[in-house]
């Protein structure tokens, strides 16, 4: 029982063999990715919401104050300030905070026009 040598054709006809095997799977891996992050995202998308926490409270309350801001006029710049009714700057800061943090959105991303206490 020796090792049997092959002719150049038959090296060549298993080297290719070898390299259209190595193809077909990598073809078949790129069409694999596609549809294992469909099906990941869908199953992330269906995970229910936590249940609201003591936290989550102030931020229902502070939503509609960041949002009766008085609607921007065209060729007016927004400066940065922010209208502080009945709170001092430490609870505005926090209010920003819960809202940047219960919402996801990065804290730069949001703009603030007025904070009013209820």
């Amino acid at each position: 029982m020796g090792i049997t040598e092959l002719s150049t054709v038959e090296s060549l006809l298993v080297a290719l063999s070898g390299l259209v095997t190595v193809f077909i799977m990598l073809a078949v891996l790129c069409l694999m990715i596609p549809v294992i992050s469909k099906v990941v995202s869908s199953v992330e998308g269906n995970k229910a919401a936590p249940a609201p926490t003591a936290a989550a409270a102030p931020t229902a309350a502070a939503a509609p104050a960041a949002s009766e801001a008085p609607a921007k006029r065209s060729g007016e710049t927004y400066t940065g300030e922010i209208a502080l009714i009945g709170c001092d700057e430490k609870t505005a800061a926090m209010v920003m905070a819960i809202v940047s943090y219960e919402t996801g959105t990065p804290l730069d991303q949001l703009i603030f026009h007025k904070i009013k206490a209820l």
